[in-house]
């Protein structure tokens, strides 16, 4: 562990001395020119950057790679961090010891803190000899420090680097410059009264430090040449694979369908790399409750050689007295030796020299005993692990016999939410504590300060799961482990970039799952730049690119079959099956009429965009209009919609939404927000869920990012539902009807970051019943993956073309004639969907073909931070 905490270190020395040299001024001048110029790569390659590539030939290659882009996405967050509300005012501290290492300058600096105010270890700050007011000219003295730790509530310990600056990410080339001399001036000037600083707290940089370290890592992980090349040859071979007890395989078999099985047992194979894909419905979660089942109780397969199964005719009868011999190192217990206390070695077999030619079958034990492998599962936000953890702790996981088995698990992280607590590692700390013995001061004080400390890392090592978001798992906490982990699964691993992806793996590993959809929500990238360069491409994407073989869920429970068809043909290849009677669970009493769904494509043929002031957002009014009518008559004619929780109305863009909001409010008042889900793409995804359930009734607690997105404060709205036993109801996931308001409309623009294909799916996956798309064909038709679906609406006879004034299009008369007569089959459309293109009509009028032209990048980002994806 000493050789992995020696290059951590030289590591974070090289980032702290690349970052802590910027000039935070000029990075907010370039920051501007950037954002004219970074559509060219061009001006990228001047910088030094490379495009990521799907394979590499060495570790220099792939550090010269992403090192550029990380630094790129350091600047963005600095940058970022000036307009984020948590950024304090200017402080007036004073430098109180200074002391040096590593070339680096250490000063502990006193200030006046106020409650509440949050300033922790790597955070950023701003040190300037004078307070910066608008208008007037820069310091004559700044530089960026690094917070190491707090020395009490008002001292701080920070690390600044006042050598110079580092040129282009060269640590051989530091230029000097009067800013940080003048800096040097003021921390080692003889009086006091001299040594003022004003201090700004700037940005956090505790997730994007950890992925820095986590990209360094690569050099030493033994799986590295697997991660370079995507070669599967490099990822074993079945001559590791593991077996399973049959009762155990029986009740996976009957929890589990086939492709679920398929993934199952492809980690039971102990290939070192496994991907999982996972599509909307398919039950991703699931899927990952039963791995933990297989691999916490799998035993390794005996008996195999290069050639097979050992040939027994082959094997020299033993006589009576090595026989004797075996069969006493084969029963250490006779001799008061208990070989589960000690250690058990790589791959977990036992270690005994088996009887030859009567090898026993793997011995059934009960669930408290030492499991052979230990497992690390972590998520890119808290929200998509803790609902993980909610799984395991309410449903469990199965023992070699079949039964539900509660093995020691632990949460550690920051903000652990409510129903997962009894887990947390603070809380199972604090119960440690009180049931020692603090009977003295002392005794109490020690409690506080080395025996938490011990406890922790006691709790770490007994766990057999432990449960950690991708960045928490690069904490310091790591370092106490005695034992590595086994296994490492990461949910969601599509929505993290390549770095953080392979912080996890630094704690050492055999084997990793990376379960996700590469065709939902990606990661978010804050740069532009690192954007343009491939930054945001996950380890997933990037190996499914190169060619590793990827497991996909292909059943699919959520969505009524005609919602399945469009996203299956465009996104999987058609492998998208429904499950058992998901047609009959999710139809609708408001299927009745053509217009409400399952599917339906909206053409507001005279709709007009707009851009408001200021803003790189998009508005449309006449969508808000046109979807605030329908709405009316929804829920007019069916009360049950009248609920945040069956229906959504959902937009790419943060400006529409809040069009939306508004609008609602003025119509249905404050209390709009129970009965619409009203949010980004981004932000419908990740909103956390809350569950709670009284008999027939489930009470339901949404945590709503208030602006539409992940990060930031909450708005907490409960609601109530009654259950109906006999159709399967995941409370939370998905809503009954989701309303796509698209926005884009305009005679010769392009539509913007509304092509990426990836957020498009997310939208029309979303329900369950009804998809409702409003938007104008022939702009989105300048797009290939929306011509397809304004394609697959008209061959369905499924678009209507809606022209002002709109309460014509959901008056009675005309609603008479959208009612349904004859049931829709969507088998004839699978099985011959030309032949529908003339019926096409009856609703609507065709959209001419799709209009050629290039996508615009003017509002490229415009969606929100953190969405999470769902099973």
């Amino acid at each position: 562990m000493a050789g992995e905490k020696n290059k951590d270190a030289n590591a974070l020395t090289r980032f702290h001395k690349v970052v802590l040299s910027w000039d935070y001024f000029q990075l907010l001048k370039d920051s501007e020119q950037r954002a004219k110029e970074w559509k060219s790569k061009k001006n990228g390659a001047a910088l030094g950057l490379k495009e990521v590539k799907n394979t590499y030939s060495d570790v220099d290659d792939y550090i010269a790679t992403f090192e550029p882009l990380l630094f790129e996405e350091v600047k963005a967050q600095i940058v970022q961090g000036r307009d984020e509300d948590n950024v304090t005012v200017w402080k007036l501290g004073a430098v109180i010891t200074l002391s040096e290492s590593d070339g680096f300058h250490v000063p502990v600096v006193v200030y006046n803190s106020e409650e509440g105010e949050i300033i922790a270890e790597n955070d950023l700050l701003l040190l300037s000899s004078e307070n910066l007011q608008e208008g007037k000219g820069l310091p004559s003295g700044y530089a960026f420090a690094l917070v190491l730790n707090r020395e009490g509530k008002d001292r701080l310990k920070l690390r600044t680097f006042l050598s110079g600056e580092v040129s282009l990410m060269n640590l051989d080339k530091i230029k000097s410059c009067p800013r940080l001399l003048n800096m040097h001036s003021i921390f080692t000037a003889s009086d006091v009264s001299q040594r003022r600083v004003w201090i700004l707290k700037i940005a956090s940089l505790s997730t994007i430090v950890r992925e820095y370290v986590g990209l360094w890592s690569i050099t030493s992980l033994p799986f590295k040449e697997l991660i370079l090349s995507a070669d599967e040859k490099d990822s074993g071979s079945e001559d590791r694979s593991w077996t399973i007890a049959r009762p155990l395989m029986e009740i996976l078999e009957n929890d589990h369908n086939t492709s679920q099985m398929d993934a199952i047992h492809v980690g039971l194979s102990r290939k070192t790399f496994v991907l999982i894909q996972g599509p909307p419905g398919t039950g991703k979660t699931q899927t990952i409750l039963g791995l933990l089942s297989a691999i916490l109780h799998s035993t390794p397969v005996r008996g195999k050689s290069k050639g097979g199964l050992r040939d027994k005719r082959l094997v020299r009868e033993l006589d009576i007295h090595e026989k004797y011999n075996h069969w006493k190192l084969a029963s250490p217990w006779l001799y008061d030796i208990n070989p589960r206390d000690k250690i058990m070695p790589i791959d977990g077999d036992d270690g005994f020299f088996p009887t030859s030619g009567n090898e026993l079958k793997p011995e059934i034990v009960n669930s408290n005993r030492k499991y052979r492998v230990r497992v690390l599962v972590c998520a890119p936000s808290n929200s998509a692990l803790d609902e993980i953890v909610l799984r395991v702790l309410s449903k469990g996981i199965h023992d070699e016999n079949g039964n539900v088995d509660k093995p020691k698990i632990v949460r550690i992280g920051l903000k652990p939410h409510h129903s997962v607590q009894a887990v947390s590692m603070d809380y199972q700390v604090e119960q440690k504590l009180s049931g020692m013995d603090n009977t003295t001061a002392d005794a109490r004080k020690r409690g506080a300060t080395g025996d938490r400390d011990s406890i922790r890392a006691s709790v770490l090592d007994e766990a057999a799961i432990v449960f950690s978001t991708l960045s928490f798992s690069g904490s310091s906490l790591f370092s106490k482990l005695n034992h590595v982990f086994d296994v490492v699964i990461i949910d969601e691993a599509a929505q993290a970039v390549e770095p953080a992806t392979l912080v996890p793996l630094a704690n050492g590993c055999k084997q990793v799952f990376l379960v996700g959809d590469p065709v939902q929500l990606p990661a978010t990238v804050i740069s532009p730049i690192a954007e343009r360069f491939g930054y945001g491409m996950s380890l997933f994407k990037r190996l499914q690119k190169a060619g590793y073989p990827v497991q996909m869920l292909k059943t699919q429970y959520r969505m009524h079959p005609e919602i399945r068809y469009f996203p299956s043909r465009e996104f999987y290849s058609e492998a998208l099956e429904d499950g058992p009677d998901v047609k009959d669970q999710t139809e609708r009493p408001w299927h009745g009429y053509h217009c409400f769904g399952p599917f339906v494509f909206f053409d507001i043929t005279e709709g007009v965009e707009s851009q408001p002031s200021g803003s790189g957002s998009w508005v449309n009014v006449d969508e808000v209009e046109f979807i605030l009518l329908m709405y009316n008559k929804l829920v007019t004619n069916y009360p049950e919609l009248k609920s945040s929780s069956r229906l959504a109305i959902i937009s790419p863009y943060r400006h529409q939404v809040k069009l939306f909001r508004d609008r609602f409010r003025d119509t249905f008042g404050v209390e709009s927000d129970k009965l619409v889900d009203i949010n980004t793409v981004d932000g419908f995804q990740s909103v956390n869920i809350v569950v709670t359930m009284l008999e027939k009734t489930i009470f339901i607690k949404l945590l709503e990012p208030r602006d539409g997105g992940g990060g930031g404060s909450h708005k907490n709205v409960w609601f109530a539902i009654d259950v109906n036993p006999t159709v399967g109801f995941a409370p939370g996931r998905e809503k009954d009807v989701a309303i796509f308001s698209c926005v884009r409309a305009s005679k010769d623009k392009g539509i913007g970051f509304v092509a990426d294909f990836r957020r498009m799916n997310v939208g029309i996956t979303r329900a369950r019943s009804s998809v409702l798309v409003v938007g104008s064909a022939s702009t989105l038709k300048r797009d290939k993956h929306w011509a397809n679906l304004v394609q697959s609406a008209e061959q369905r006879s499924c678009l209507f073309k809606v022209s002002r004034p709109y309460t014509s299009f959901f008056n009675d008369k005309n609603l008479k004639t959208l009612q349904v007569k004859d049931e829709t089959m969507i088998d004839a459309v699978e099985n011959h969907p030309g032949e529908t293109e003339d019926n096409a009509a009856m609703y609507g009028n065709p959209v001419g073909e799709p209009e050629q032209g290039q996508v615009d990048d003017d509002d490229y980002g415009d969606g929100e931070d953190a969405g999470f994806g769902e099973d």
